[in-house]
């Protein structure tokens, strides 16, 4: 089944809005994250979202960067596999409690920020926070205007 996107991609419609994703993409990715544990994090929002095409695109290039086969088929069972870190742990607990921040009346209860702030200084907390809204951000525009995943993988 091909899907067809409702409209072009928002971002391509709006030029102004590349500028802005790209200014979010800098500012979170140097604040000295590990751009693997970002990637997590993006991939985990993505699946929790139903975003094809950045479940898709951000698992290719976590393949890409050498990121391991059981790592990224564990992703969206994170907690019962033995292939993550504390941190990254911690990183994609505060995902999917920032990416469901409707499911309970704490959106972000203390222990998942208490855990992550125990893993991440201020800054790199912050970089995470911003590329998860960012994850958001993609995920719903995908989803909203059926952005496929690419077709043309090689």
């Amino acid at each position: 089944m091909t899907i067809e996107p409702r409209i072009a991609n928002p971002a391509g419609l709006l030029p102004d809005a590349v500028k802005a994703v790209n200014l979010l993409y800098k500012a979170a990715h140097s604040a000295g994250v590990p751009q693997s544990t970002l990637e997590l994090v993006h991939l985990r929002a993505s699946q929790i979202n139903g975003c094809s095409a950045c479940v898709d695109s951000g698992a290719r290039a976590m393949r890409k960067a050498g990121e391991t086969d059981d790592r990224l088929f564990a992703v969206a069972v994170w907690r019962e596999t033995p292939y993550f870190t504390d941190a990254e742990r911690a990183a994609l607990a505060l995902a999917e409690a920032a990416t469901r921040l409707a499911d309970r009346a704490d959106a972000v209860p203390d222990d998942i920020w208490a855990e992550a702030a125990r893993h991440f200084g201020e800054k790199e907390l912050a970089a995470i926070v911003l590329w998860i809204a960012t994850t958001n951000f993609f995920n719903r525009i995908n989803a909203t205007t059926r952005q496929p995943a690419p077709q043309n993988w090689g």
